[in-house]
């Protein structure tokens, strides 16, 4: 085997020799040996690397990525916007391609040269649009595939460029010129394609608005001006499949584009338009004004703080401002809607505390404690939406891929100091409404708990033993009973046919009974139904079950990690879920129980179980009186 290195690839030797790796571009391992070996001039990037390094900057998701597309189109002036995810089922690995279309006001050619180039754009640092810098369209598109291929036309004129960063790490070349732009009779077949024919999702094709008839009518179509980014054989995409990448892109850009799209922005994700979502339910065109049956459709506006100074730099004298809107969902309208309708169609429950907007497009939502308070039931029904100008980005921390926000400590203070007693008031008036909530739905109806349980019974493998009365006079005797049994466990506030409809209903059933003798649980079974009663008396109510319950209710001190709703009706939070859990854990233990309640050795068993649950009473009481 010939072993003799060529001049160019040869590595000098000595201390400072290039360790690459083997995947490393082999042309760049050729110039940089060339600059080492010969003292040549070394230039500022070496493109080579430069470009593969940057397919490493790290957006969080494929969304992120795509939407430095989609900036770059509206501050283009587009109008209309398409974004596509195929997958072809035919091409080798059900490669993904993406193309983002807009009928924005296109490039010329020198122009889209200048835009291929990294730092080259026609918006350097003009903080009044949403790019600045003239590197997001690049590294948003290789952080998804090795190649990006633009097309932009004015008068209908096609122009082209390629950036492939397999064919730029194979170049020896010292400095890495852009080639020019190729004029173009038609676009090629491949986005022709996808702009003509329905995406494989959605699957309803009556849901696609499909761009064009066919291929010969996609010239037509084009606007006078307009640019398509593609990125075919995607290789670094956060799903792979399509129908996952569409339904995410859709739920992110109807928030963060929600101001653009509600001022006529044609925004369409695999041919499907998308309405705007508001998370502050204010914008009176947004998705959820039209949720069947939903009475009250807009938030209140507690408070707004039009002109809040910030400084530009921390110490700066110059200041720019801040507007701030604070709101307060309808909790008393919104708290007894389905689960559906609440955690789904209107995401109550979703991190959407504070929503960071820059220049009208979003580039923040989520929780801050210094604003908020921290994800809790309470501060789950308020909104604060802060407006800001990129001349604050330092201010706010806005990076240059725009995803998330670092805000400097006097930035929110000079926000916490404004609205901080509103925010309060919110927080105190939803802890009231919760509470008297929940103390209303423990007085009628089944617990989350037990409701849950009747949901799990239909997967359990051994049934629990029903009465089954035969004839006419069976079945009345069993509703006496039934009657009577009910009126002995009926709450306060309860009347009679209200207590027999709940016991009827729900195999399972969750008592309370205060008693310094009884064991802190007792199961009793009884005409198929199983009786639960927790022994208030016992310190595991004292020291387990009521703190955690007093935490949902809102009576204990205020956790910092409920994030969801927890009324009976509702989505539970943590705290929440860990009732329901706690209370599910001694109804599966009553199930158990009830079930090795049948036979001849159904006696015997029960006094077993009642030495157990005395026996472990007891010892639970030890143990818990030690905390």
């Amino acid at each position: 085997m010939d072993t003799t290195k060529t001049q160019d690839s040869a590595e000098p030797e000595g201390e400072f020799s290039p360790q690459w790796g083997e995947s490393a571009p082999k042309g760049g391992r050729t110039v940089l040996n060339r600059v080492l070996r010969e003292g040549n001039n070394v230039p500022l990037f070496l493109g080579q690397t430069f470009v593969n390094s940057l397919r490493d900057v790290g957006y969080s998701n494929t969304t992120s990525a795509v939407c430095e597309h989609v900036d770059n189109a509206i501050q283009a002036g587009a109008t209309e916007i398409r974004v596509y995810f195929s997958q072809d089922r035919g091409k080798e690995g059900n490669a993904i391609d993406v193309l983002v279309y807009d009928n924005g006001k296109g490039m010329a050619p020198h122009v889209l040269q200048v835009a291929m180039s990294f730092g080259g754009s026609m918006y350097y640092q003009n903080r009044a649009g949403i790019g600045r810098f003239g590197v997001g369209m690049k590294t948003a598109a290789l952080s998804m595939g090795p190649v990006l291929e633009l097309y932009s036309w004015q008068d209908r004129a096609i122009y082209t460029m390629t950036l492939d960063v397999n064919e730029i790490g194979a170049s020896r070349l010292n400095v890495i010129l852009l080639p020019e732009p190729r004029l173009l009779d038609n676009l090629p077949s491949q986005i022709s394609t996808i702009l003509c024919k329905p995406m494989s999702y959605p699957k309803d094709a009556s849901q696609q608005d499909v761009f064009a008839s066919d291929e010969d009518d996609v010239a037509e179509r084009l606007f006078e001006t307009g640019t398509i980014v593609f990125i075919p054989d995607c290789d670094r995409l956060t799903h792979k499949k399509a129908q996952t990448l569409v339904d995410h892109a859709t739920r992110e850009m109807a928030r963060i584009y929600r101001k653009s799209l509600g001022s006529g922005l044609n925004l369409y994700i695999n041919n499907r338009r998308i309405e705007a979502f508001d998370p502050t339910y204010w914008m009176p065109n947004a998705r959820h004004v039209r949720i069947p049956d939903l009475i009250e459709t807009r938030s209140r506006l507690i408070n707004s703080w039009p002109d809040i100074q910030i400084p530009l730099l921390d110490g700066s004298s110059e200041t720019a401002p801040v507007s701030v809107r604070l709101y307060m969902l309808p909790i008393e309208a919104w708290s007894g809607l389905p689960r559906k309708v609440q955690k789904n169609d209107l995401q109550i429950f979703e991190d959407h505390l504070v929503s960071f907007v820059r220049n009208g497009r979003e580039v923040h939502i989520g929780t801050v404690k210094e604003l908020s308070g921290g994800r809790h039931g309470d501060s789950a029904w308020l909104r604060i939406q802060v407006d800001f100008g990129g001349e604050l980005d330092e201010a706010f921390g806005v990076a240059m891929n725009k995803q998330g926000v670092r805000p400097k400590k006097y930035a929110l203070d000079a926000i916490r100091e404004a609205i901080r007693g509103d925010v309060a008031r919110i927080r105190e008036k939803t802890a009231a409404f919760r509470a008297e909530h929940a103390r209303k739905a423990s007085k009628a109806g089944l617990t989350e708990a037990e409701r849950r349980a009747n949901e799990a019974d239909a997967f359990q493998g051994k049934p629990i033993p029903q009465p089954a009365p035969s004839t006419d006079e069976e079945r009345v005797v069993l509703e006496q009973n039934l009657r009577h049994f009910a009126i002995g466990l009926k709450r306060d506030e309860e009347t009679d046919e209200q207590a027999y409809e709940r016991i009827r209903t729900s195999t399972y059933i969750t008592v309370f009974k205060h008693d310094e003798f009884w064991p802190f649980y007792h199961v009793e079974s009884k005409l198929g139904k199983i009786v639960l009663t927790i022994n208030s008396a016992h310190p595991f109510f004292s020291k387990l079950y009521e703190p955690l319950a007093g935490l949902v209710s809102g009576s204990a001190t205020e956790p910092d990690d409920l994030s969801e709703s927890v009324d009976a009706t509702a989505e539970t939070g943590g705290s929440g879920r860990l009732v329901v859990a706690l209370q599910m854990l001694l109804l599966s233990l009553a199930r158990a129980q009830s079930q090795m309640l049948v036979g001849d050795e159904a006696e015997q068993r029960q006094m077993v179980f009642d030495t157990l649950g005395r026996e472990w009473s007891g010892n639970l009481k030890t143990q818990l009186q030690m905390l």
